[in-house]
């Protein structure tokens, strides 16, 4: 019976992995989607997200089989919890950044991304998708504090391209739906890194049993 949930939490594990990857993937590929019009990122990134959709569903029934037929306890219970709450925001994570593939052949038609600050924005979101996967392999609470610690940039990097975009529009330098699709994309960005934040904080979790915000 042992060997069996050994082996069922190994392989929630590389399951894990893999979602994590493929966010990695579709937010990679979002921010390169705003800097050059190619539509093989935009069919990639559809593709990533119906991936990602279907690995949180596989994920979720093999963490409701491990805990209604192995009853697991403490450290190994946490991980499963922790693993739950992490699916959620890698579910978000993939759907936002399929909200930004849809924003980004306009905005790069129109040149308007590099008016903003947009790119430095997706770069510091990426990092944080990237290090909260990161944080989550390699068991590492040090980098997952990091991620916390980096959403700051992120928001501030938003407020940032807010008061480009006014300042834009005062100048009549960018179009109202041009700087509105800017908005939104910074938006997206934004929220993914709140998600980053989340899937560090259950990291910390699973490794600690302690939670920032419980």
């Amino acid at each position: 019976m042992r060997i069996q949930f050994d082996q069922q939490m190994e392989r929630l594990h590389v399951e894990l992995i893999r979602m994590g990857s493929l966010c990695e993937e579709g937010i990679a590929l979002s921010a390169k989607a705003l800097q050059e019009k190619n539509p093989a990122f935009l069919q990639r990134i559809a593709a990533v997200e119906v991936e990602i959709d279907d690995k949180e569903r596989e994920i979720e029934d093999l963490c409701m089989r491990l805990i209604l037929q192995q009853q697991p306890v403490a450290r190994d219970l946490r991980f499963i919890s922790a693993a739950m709450k992490m699916i959620s925001d890698m579910e978000r994570i993939g759907d936002q950044a399929a909200d930004i593939a849809d924003l980004a052949p306009y905005i790069v038609e129109n040149n308007s991304q590099s008016k903003v600050h947009i790119g430095d924005m997706a770069l510091a979101t990426v990092k944080m998708v990237t290090d909260s996967v990161e944080a989550f392999v390699k068991t590492d609470a040090g980098l997952a504090e990091q991620v916390i610690a980096a959403d700051d940039e992120v928001d501030g990097l938003f407020n940032q391209i807010k008061e480009e975009l006014m300042q834009l529009i005062y100048s009549r330098e960018i179009d109202a739906k041009a700087s509105m699709d800017l908005l939104m994309a910074a938006k997206y960005f934004e929220r993914i890194g709140d998600h980053a934040v989340n899937i560090a904080e259950w990291v910390e979790f699973s490794i600690s049993g302690q939670h920032r915000k419980l």
